[in-house]
């Protein structure tokens, strides 16, 4: 059966007391993050590339064993693989999405599974919104600065150059909360926005590491290893065709000539590589990134 509470006023997140545009009511179906938990919030675009998705998996994978917890807005795209990888990994997830939170209205419907597991798994969904509030166009961008507003870190997968997700971006640049920006393919409309976020002052994040130590965590030579066996597992089969290879460091042109397919798709495949994190360019040589 569902749990819905009316939260009162004197128990609110107090991190969204902080905000210029406090809620006035917040209903919550599951479980409100703990205090001790160190918030992220993972966004990006609906029509997220294989890039992204993989980027997305790989970085939430990295940082299973530390207290975070992964916030997102049930949306398709990149908030969908963000919870999803979250409860794959055991770190806590909490959703805002932006309509009410009974079942019949809870959007979009196709995560309404989704939710169901976010709230059995111990996290929770929050909205401002009455319970029987259906979605509209301007509710996306109202729920955006509870998001950036609940967290320490606002992450961005994918946005292009005009999307809901540089407004979260924006507002937690407001609330003096961290932006972080994932590079990708400067060919890729989907990229122009998180480029855009790094020309004006973004962290960079190539790694689950960046985030760890960004966030003021230790990264351990166990959780390096473990980002390596993620990163690892992650990759399509060219790709670990490639770090097999490198089990030792390559000069560039010897690498070219194991890997025995046209220069320019070799160019392509390494730069992907090395926009995720797998692999760097140090002193004329090819190697792994970790």
């Amino acid at each position: 059966m569902m749990n819905l509470i009316k939260l009162p006023k004197e128990q609110f997140p107090p991190q969204l007391l902080e905000i210029p545009q406090q809620p006035k009511e917040l209903y919550v179906w599951g479980n409100l993050p703990s205090p001790s938990l160190t918030l992220i919030a993972v966004v990006g675009s609906r029509r997220h590339t294989s890039y992204g998705r993989d980027v997305c998996k790989s970085l939430i994978q990295g940082l299973a064993g530390y207290p975070i917890g992964i916030v997102s807005g049930l949306a398709l795209g990149i908030d969908t693989i963000a919870h999803e990888t979250a409860l794959t990994v055991g770190l806590p997830t909490f959703a805002f999405p932006g309509s009410g939170l009974n079942p019949s209205v809870l959007y979009p419907r196709t995560n309404l599974h989704l939710a169901e597991k976010i709230v059995a798994s111990g996290g929770g969904l929050i909205s401002e919104f009455a319970p029987d509030f259906k979605a509209t166009i301007w509710s996306f961008p109202q729920r955006n600065r509870l998001m950036a507003g609940m967290v320490r870190a606002v992450l961005i997968i994918e946005a292009e150059e005009k999307s809901g997700t540089l407004i979260t971006a924006r507002l937690a640049t407001e609330y003096n909360r961290d932006v972080f920006a994932v590079p990708g393919s400067i060919f890729s409309e989907s990229s122009k926005g998180t480029h855009m976020l790094l020309r004006l002052g973004a962290t960079p994040i190539t790694s689950s590491k960046d985030i760890i130590e960004a966030l003021g965590f230790t990264v351990t030579t166990e959780e390096i290893r473990k980002e390596a066996n993620a990163l690892y597992e992650s990759a399509s089969s060219e790709e670990k065709n490639v770090l097999d290879l490198l089990r030792e460091p390559k000069e560039k042109d010897e690498l070219f000539t194991l890997l025995d397919i046209p220069i320019t798709q070799a160019n392509a495949l390494l730069s992907l590589m090395e926009i995720k994190g797998m692999i760097k360019e140090e002193y004329g040589e090819i190697r792994k990134s970790y």
